[in-house]
């Protein structure tokens, strides 16, 4: 049940501004991590893993929200990453129903997101997922870029694969 109140229209509710970043390495493959939040889950059907992303704040540009919420949830620095790319358009998703009310505070219905791609130049002792407190995820790995679409929750699944797409030539 939603935390909102029964009359809220959710179709009117606007889309939370994000960022994503696709974190490859040299081999071409890319930054998974485990949610946090499913510590201790099994992980049937992989649906636990994501790549960085978060909200971007007020004023603030692109790659600034790329490299703090890259930051914040891996503990890569700036010096470790080369921004590639970003995509054309923004990519759009909806939470499910049971999940709006609940996340954001209630204020949004989806995300809308921009998708850098960056080269991840440093070593894998340079990613630190407990830079941060709170820290976003608990495990972390490197996978092949198609695989990417079968481990993130069923309702992101599109925007992996427009992910993929734009930035395949460059990975």
């Amino acid at each position: 049940m939603s935390d909102l109140p029964p009359k809220t229209d959710l179709a009117a509710l606007p889309y939370r501004p994000c960022v994503g970043v696709m974190l490859v390495n040299a081999d071409g493959l890319a930054f998974v991590g485990k949610r946090i939040d499913m510590r201790g889950q099994p992980d049937e059907g992989g649906v636990y893993w994501q790549m960085p992303q978060g909200g971007i704040d007020e004023g603030e540009d692109l790659r600034t929200a790329a490299l703090r919420e890259l930051w914040e949830e891996t503990g890569v620095a700036e010096e470790h990453v080369t921004i590639l790319a970003q995509t054309r358009e923004e990519v759009l998703y909806d939470l499910p129903d049971d999940l709006i009310g609940k996340l954001w505070g209630g204020q949004y219905r989806g995300q809308r997101q921009h998708w850098v791609l960056a080269r991840f130049s440093g070593e894998d002792h340079h990613i630190r997922l407990d830079a941060h407190d709170p820290a976003e995820f608990c495990e972390w790995q490197w996978l092949e870029p198609a695989q990417l679409p079968d481990v993130i929750v069923p309702f992101k699944k599109r925007v992996y694969r427009a992910v993929l797409d734009a930035f395949r030539d460059l990975i």
